[in-house]
């Protein structure tokens, strides 16, 4: 099959996707868009919103819809780096045997992620970076695609272990979920409390989601919108040149080059996803708050001044 053919036949199974998952997910048009952005490009997302969103149903329903094996890794303060990547027992013939631990998966949500001690956050660097774990000396490849999907609950912060920058980054998305409207609220209450339950369809197959990762990664850019990306990058930065006043003013810590690399995969992602074969700056632009969100840190007088992430993102287009 031709890249064109093969974009065209890609917009089709994306557009039957977000149907199958309407199916279960009332509303959140927008989240479940930056999720499926992410796994498009082979990035892994940070879902943030209060307990009830449907947070953890998102990711079960997005496993279900592209036919990849799914696990659920609850952390807990008490929960360590064997206890998700695995361990070797001794078995009847006294030699040593590995036990695989849930991270091998396709799709591991990690579930309120900031609970955990860091050792245990750091488990998962190396999955989420190398595609691959390192456990008693012997090296594991991970199955492909490999994505995990991260919450965290913005409310109780008390007892927790908030990421590291380094890890935050590791993230390609950062996804906030809001309450849903009146409407939605009602259609949600309607869905839960009946005695019906949809069943939800596998749309693809682990092989044709590798192959549209790889389709995506091969579609060109323009030198000005690659150079447009990395301009939106460097200006987050206080120390940069080229930096606006409201930077300087209300940001201590700048983006990385992290952010222009899934900047351009994002763009590529959503013009492949919407029919397009080559992505401009309205894509860069569409991607950018939900990249940009976990990479900036804000200084204390945009918290006093009530300024968000956000305001401030959309004020470098």
């Amino acid at each position: 099959m031709g890249d064109v053919a093969a974009v065209e036949q890609l917009v089709k199974k994306y557009n039957a996707l977000r149907q199958e998952i309407k199916k279960v997910i009332v509303g959140q048009d927008e989240v479940v868009e930056q999720v499926l952005l992410s796994v498009f490009s082979g990035g892994h997302a940070l879902l943030i919103g209060v307990p009830g969103l449907a947070k953890t149903l998102l990711v079960n329903t997005v496993a279900q819809a592209l036919g990849l094996q799914f696990k659920r890794i609850q952390f807990t303060p008490d929960l360590m780096p064997s206890d998700i990547l695995g361990s070797e027992i001794l078995d009847e013939n006294r030699t040593f045997k590995f036990i695989k631990g849930p991270i091998f998966s396709n799709i591991i949500l990690a579930d309120e992620i900031n609970r955990t001690p860091p050792k245990t956050q750091a488990a998962l660097l190396e999955a989420m970076q190398e595609r691959a774990v390192t456990i008693a000396g012997n090296h594991y490849k991970l199955d492909l695609p490999y994505f995990v999907l991260a919450t965290q609950n913005p409310i109780e912060q008390e007892g927790t272990y908030p990421l590291p920058e380094a890890q935050l980054d590791r993230f390609m998305f950062a996804i906030n979920l809001d309450y849903p409207s009146f409407a939605e609220e009602v259609e949600v209450v309607k869905i839960t409390t009946g005695g019906t339950s949809q069943q939800v369809n596998a749309l693809f197959s682990s092989q044709e989601i590798i192959d549209f990762q790889q389709l995506i990664r091969k579609i060109p850019v323009a030198d000005n919108v690659v150079e447009y990306a990395v301009t939106l990058v460097g200006k987050t930065r206080p120390t940069s040149p080229g930096a606006p006043e409201i930077i300087k003013n209300y940001v201590d810590w700048g983006a990385g080059p992290r952010a222009s690399q899934n900047l351009i995969l994002g763009a590529k992602a959503n013009a492949a996803l919407h029919g397009k074969f080559s992505p401009d700056i309205e894509d860069v632009q569409k991607v950018a708050i939900g990249i940009l969100r976990h990479r900036l840190i804000k200084n204390y007088k945009a918290e006093a001044e009530g300024l968000s992430i956000e305001e401030i993102i959309k004020s470098l287009y």
